[in-house]
C-alpha cells in the first residue's frame, strides 16, 4: 500500500518545477490534472502575509463569497428564536434552535460546520466560546454570522460564503472548489479569495502584504503562485 501511494505522489510530481511560480490559469490546469484520488479533491489556497497577528492592529478576518460556490454541502446551524427560527429553517438552515441547541453544543454534539446567531441570542451563545471559538465556528457580527437576517446568512453559508482567519504564522487558507470545477471557475474563485484577503489589509500591516502565495489539492502537490496574475482581472 506504501508503495502504491509513494508511486501516486511522485506521479503528480512529474513535471512540476518546486521554485518556479505559476501564473494561477497555469496552476490550476496542473492541479487539476493531477487531482487522481477517487474523491473530488478540494483545491485549496494558501497566502502567507506580511503580519504578526498577535498585535490587534494586524489580525486579517474576514468571509467571501466564492463566485462558483466552494462544492461543499456546508450544514449550518442557527441559534434564534420564534420568527427568526422559522426564517432560518424556511431558509434551509440544517439545525435551528435556542437553548436546547446551546446545551447540544455544551455536551459535545456539534453536528454542524457553520453557526449562525441572531443578536439577541449573543448572551445565550456567548457562553459556547471556549467550544466554537477553538473551531473557528464562533458566531462574529464582522463575518456576518450575527445578524438579524438570518435568511440572507444562511444562504449565504450554504452558497460559497467562506470565512478566512490569519493563522500564528501569519497565513491565511481555504478552499475555492473541487477538481471537478472547470478550471476557469476554480480561478475566479482564487482571485475573489485574494482581493478579498487585500481588501482585509489591517491598519498595522507594514511593508510587502501579500509575501506568498501556493495552491494545492488535498492529495497534490503544492505550486507557487505568480501573485500578480492572482490578482490580475
Amino acid at each position: 500500500m506504501a508503495q502504491k501511494i509513494a508511486k501516486r505522489v511522485a506521479k503528480a510530481r512529474e513535471g512540476i518545477d518546486r521554485d518556479k511560480s505559476y501564473s494561477l490559469d497555469d496552476a490550476v490546469k496542473l492541479l487539476k490534472e493531477r487531482a487522481t484520488a477517487k474523491f473530488d479533491e478540494t483545491i485549496e489556497i494558501a497566502m502567507n502575509l506580511g503580519v504578526d497577528p498577535r498585535h490587534a492592529d494586524q489580525m486579517v478576518r474576514g468571509v467571501v463569497n466564492l463566485p462558483n460556490g466552494t462544492g461543499r454541502n456546508v450544514r449550518v446551524a442557527v441559534f434564534a428564536k420564534d420568527a427568526k427560527a422559522e426564517e432560518a429553517k424556511a431558509a434551509g438552515a440544517d439545525i435551528v434552535g435556542a437553548e436546547d441547541l446551546v446545551a447540544k453544543v455544551q455536551g459535545g454534539e456539534i453536528d454542524f460546520d457553520r453557526c449562525i446567531a441572531t443578536p439577541d441570542m449573543m448572551p445565550l451563545v456567548g457562553r459556547l466560546g471556549k467550544v466554537l471559538g477553538p473551531r473557528g465556528m464562533m458566531p462574529n457580527p464582522k463575518v456576518g454570522t450575527v445578524t438579524a437576517d438570518v435568511a440572507a446568512a444562511v444562504k449565504a453559508s450554504k452558497g460559497g460564503a467562506v470565512e478566512f482567519r490569519v493563522e500564528k504564522a501569519g497565513i491565511v487558507h481555504g478552499g475555492v472548489g473541487k477538481a471537478s470545477f472547470d478550471a476557469g471557475k476554480i480561478a475566479e474563485n482564487a482571485r475573489a479569495f485574494a482581493d478579498a484577503v487585500i481588501k482585509a489589509k489591517p491598519t498595522g500591516a507594514k511593508g510587502n502584504y501579500v509575501k506568498k502565495v501556493s495552491m494545492t489539492s488535498t492529495m497534490g502537490p503544492g505550486l507557487k503562485i505568480d501573485v500578480s496574475s492572482l490578482t490580475a482581472s
